[in-house]
């Protein structure tokens, strides 16, 4: 299963139902060029994320930080963290993702000693899964029998499941990583997702930095700066990329024009939407909108 527009609410929560009939677990295979933005756009969800590139390479952006994996390596992404995808060098990226609730990953009995310490660390957005180490080696290859169990459903293979979720999780905890818990960055990650959520919400009102800043508690510089720092742009560059990224479904609407669209989502002026639509997506919006309904 590829999904290729992740569907968010406001705060960038993916609203995906990451599970099987019977398991809340889902485990499928991403092209990532072929998402309806051309990349895996910025989301955060509640399930703990484990990605194995089985062909070409990515670059992940989880929390502040941009981590490249390359094939035959993979990621573990924590629970609530803010992530996204690109290819690198147009390498046609495909990955394995496996999306499990950490309630699944073992027994409730064990769930506060063994998993919930990790889930709330807050040094701890992702690790990567190097080959070359046999913990690693162990999670990478149980990514692989997953998914393969969800596609040929053999006999009690959700009990099989279950069993490689635990060799998962074991192998995670044994590598030897030391938690650390800042009351800082719990903070800090609360209010970029605030002021995420008021941009999403207001994206095609007029939007000026005094109101992202308020969304946050924060002044306009410290503001600014969570924004350079965790996305790597400014907050207005930020509202200019979410409103070209909300364009793309309403382009492909046979029935829309390149004006009506502009206004929809918040621009005052076509020209400049059609210019800033060019630069992001290297083709004017009428060019986008011709290739989507050819």
């Amino acid at each position: 299963m590829q999904i290729r527009d992740f569907m968010v609410d406001q705060s960038l929560k993916e609203l995906t139902e990451h599970r099987t009939v019977v398991l809340p677990i889902a485990c499928y295979e991403t092209v990532i060029n072929q998402n309806i933005n051309g990349y895996i756009p910025l989301h955060w969800h509640d399930e703990i994320q484990f990605v194995l590139i089985v062909k070409g390479e990515a670059v992940f952006h989880i929390n502040e930080e941009k981590h490249v994996v390359r094939e035959g390596e993979g990621l573990f992404i924590n629970s609530g963290c803010l992530h996204m995808a690109k290819d690198k060098k147009d390498s046609g990226c495909v990955y394995i993702c496996l999306n499990v609730s950490p309630h699944f990953v073992l027994s409730q009995e064990l769930y506060q000693t063994y998993v919930n310490p990790y889930i709330q660390a807050t040094n701890l957005p992702y690790l990567h899964l190097d080959s070359k180490e046999i913990w690693a080696k162990n999670i990478l290859n149980a990514i692989v029998k997953i998914n393969q169990l969800i596609h040929q459903k053999p006999p009690y293979y959700e009990i099989d499941i279950n069993l490689q979720l635990t060799l998962i999780w074991k192998n995670l905890i044994i590598n030897g990583f030391q938690l650390e818990y800042e009351q800082i960055e719990m903070l800090k990650n609360h209010r970029i997702k605030q002021m995420l959520n008021w941009i999403h919400t207001h994206y095609a009102e007029k939007i000026r930095l005094d109101d992202i800043a308020r969304a946050g508690q924060l002044s306009r510089s410290e503001c600014c700066r969570y924004f350079k720092r965790i996305l790597k742009k400014t907050p207005l560059n930020y509202v200019t990329d979410y409103r070209i990224q909300k364009s793309l479904v309403l382009l492909q609407q046979s029935e829309s024009n390149v004006t009506d669209v502009a206004y929809q989502i918040g621009f005052n002026s076509t020209s400049y939407f059609i210019d800033q639509f060019k630069k992001s997506m290297n083709l004017t919006p009428n060019a986008y909108k011709k290739y989507k309904n050819s």
